[in-house]
């Protein structure tokens, strides 16, 4: 599912090829091969989308990081360490093999770094890829490292990381170092003056500080001097600008621009412009592509200017790691590759042309974390209002979200896309005899996920266990609003005018509750094809909606009919607990 197939050529940019993190936060082990182009990551809240591109900007920082805290770790276990690993193609300009100690390149196979082989005169036959990474050790500090093809480790330095280049828009900073000189920033790149912190700090030095003092300032510096010489130490005591720990001065240095007369920082300008204008920079780097990483790219931007930045994000030569939860962003990801993190951590493609309908008519379910695709809108109100019963509260409050399938035939297909890129999904849908093998198979993935009727559809097993003496209450509409229709197809089908329910009944005889299925799935009756359409539209007017399953999912409580399907639908309710984290649970209450 990735485009990283192995290449004579190396390409013009930085690219990881394949992603390794182990023990990282939230992350207990994660193996990815991403897309060269625009990798779009999507999922519920707290599945480790942030994660990732937290984990990429810690390996390729431009900068050494402080010391660490027990939360990177995974479960606090600081002793087992963490690590992030990648494979990375580097263009020429990154300087790896210019290092005073050389770094001998890997060859990719498609699938992974492999040792060189012996046979072509100690010439590559595939693409040269560098395997780099950062660890986590158990005295709280970061070890950057090249790994070798003979299985040694060198330093992974910070001026080798700078060249490969990194460009971060994350969801919280306010002062995005891209925006300001920080060593290795997209500005510093563009700007390229190396010479500029040491002219700076001597133009500062030459400012005499001094004199701006109060005159008791002034005899306070002086009394110190005086003591400094007693006590033998450095006289003649001034004031300056001096360098130290922390920020640097150039780092203090930022873009302004002209608002309203007045000169004033980008980075305290909306959250908006601040990304589009640090891409901007990166831009004007002649030949430049960083790998960039966005998180929440809605973030400060109204939905036309999302889709501008994805469309120029998809047009640029950079690799791109992004997460969203925004429709608009995710409508517009046309030559993106979608990922979706599901709720086990584990990150899957989404093949574009399987869900490309579903990613249109209801985004929000490559947006939950624990998404589950049922049948059509029947088996989507009662799959809701079933495990709205089991979770005790509304959905979303547990980030599940169940969408409609769009029938048999689309949601086989939508659960097999999703499950072949070893996402866990749910599922909900009749059995209609079709696609036997198909079905044991998703089913073998899915486990209790996936929901199937053991024959026929929603409504036929729930009318085959209404006792005849509720019938009339299964009939009637709680709201008030269908029961006199639905006794109307009755009647239009028994051939007579009289719809109330004794006569319906006696009419029918043995055949009631046949009659009944017929006109809940508007069967055509035979001899009546060309009234087709009216007699099909009878469905309507009994379940065919998502407030119709619900109604059903409320008529097993109420007509006491629970029990009878416990044993089928309860594991399916705890299968969807356990996916989010909750117990199993003994039964469901009306």
């Amino acid at each position: 599912m990735t485009d990283t197939a192995p290449s004579a050529k190396p390409p013009a940019a930085a690219v990881i090829y394949a992603l390794t993190i182990e023990r990282f936060r939230g992350i207990t082990s994660l193996k990815w091969k991403p897309s060269r182009g625009v990798n779009v990551i999507l999922g519920g809240g707290d599945v480790g989308k942030t994660t990732i591109l937290e984990a990429i900007a810690l390996l390729l920082s431009p900068v050494n990081p402080t010391t660490l805290s027990d939360p990177d770790y995974h479960d606090r276990n600081i002793e087992a360490g963490f690590s992030i690993e990648a494979v990375l193609s580097l263009p020429a300009g990154a300087g790896i093999s210019s290092q005073m100690k050389p770094s001998w390149p890997w060859e990719w196979s498609g699938e992974e770094a492999a040792v060189p082989s012996l046979e072509h005169d100690g010439k590559l036959t595939g693409e040269p890829v560098y395997r780099v990474r950062v660890r986590g050790t158990e005295d709280l500090e970061l070890a950057y490292e090249i790994v070798q093809p003979d299985g040694s480790a060198d330093s992974f330095p910070v001026a080798l990381r700078r060249a490969i280049g990194l460009v971060r828009l994350s969801g919280d900073d306010r002062n995005d170092r891209d925006l300001r000189l920080v060593q290795g920033s997209a500005l510093d790149r563009l700007l390229s003056d190396k010479g500029l912190r040491s002219r700076m700090a001597s133009e500062l030095a030459k400012n005499d500080v001094k004199n701006e003092l109060t005159t008791d300032a002034q005899t306070a510096l002086k009394n110190l001097d005086t003591a400094f010489k007693k006590e033998s130490l450095p006289a003649g005591l001034d004031l300056a600008i001096t360098g130290g720990q922390g920020a640097s001065i150039a780092s203090m240095i930022g873009l302004t621009a002209n608002r309203q007369g007045v000169q004033l920082p980008l980075a305290s300008w909306g959250a908006g412009t601040r990304r589009l204008s640090a891409l901007a920079i990166a831009e004007q780097n002649q030949g430049d592509a960083p790998i960039t990483l966005v998180d929440e790219v809605e973030r400060g931007l109204e939905p036309y200017r999302q889709r501008t930045l994805i469309e120029k994000l998809q047009t640029g030569s950079s690799q791109v790691f992004l997460t969203t939860h925004s429709p608009a962003a995710i409508s517009s990801a046309a030559t993106s590759l979608i990922w979706y993190v599901d709720h086990t951590g584990q990150i899957g493609p989404l093949d574009a042309t399987k869900i490309a309908k579903h990613r249109k008519t209801d985004p929000e379910a490559f947006l939950s974390r624990l998404a589950i695709v049922a049948e059509g809108a029947t088996e989507l109100g009662f799959a809701t209002a079933i495990l709205e019963r089991a979770l005790g509260s509304v959905l979303e409050q547990h980030g599940v979200h169940v969408s409609d399938g769009g029938g048999h035939e689309a949601t086989l297909g939508i659960l097999e896309a999703l499950a072949a890129g070893g996402l866990q999904f749910g599922g909900f849908a009749d059995d209609e005899g079709k696609h036997p093998t198909r079905w044991a198979k998703l089913h073998t993935t899915l486990g209790a996920l996936l929901f199937r009727w053991p024959s026929l559809c929603i409504e036929e097993n729930i009318l085959a266990i209404v006792p005849d003496d509720k019938l009339e209450a299964f009939i009637t509409d709680p709201a008030g609003e269908k029961t006199g229709t639905r006794l109307r197809t009755l009647a239009d089908r028994l051939g007579i005018a009289d719809k109330d329910f004794a006569v319906l009944k006696a009419k029918a005889g043995t055949n009631f509750k046949a009659r009944i299925v017929e006109a809940v799935l508007g069967t055509v009756p035979t001899g009546k094809e060309s009234e087709k359409n009216e007699y099909k539209a009878h469905a309507g007017r009994w379940f065919k909606s998502v407030d119709g399953g619900r109604e059903l999912a409320g008529k097993l409580f109420s007509l006491a009919l629970w029990p009878v399907l416990k044993p089928q639908l309860l594991p399916f309710c705890n299968a969807v607990r356990t996916a989010i984290g909750l117990t199993e649970i003994a039964d469901l209450h009306g």
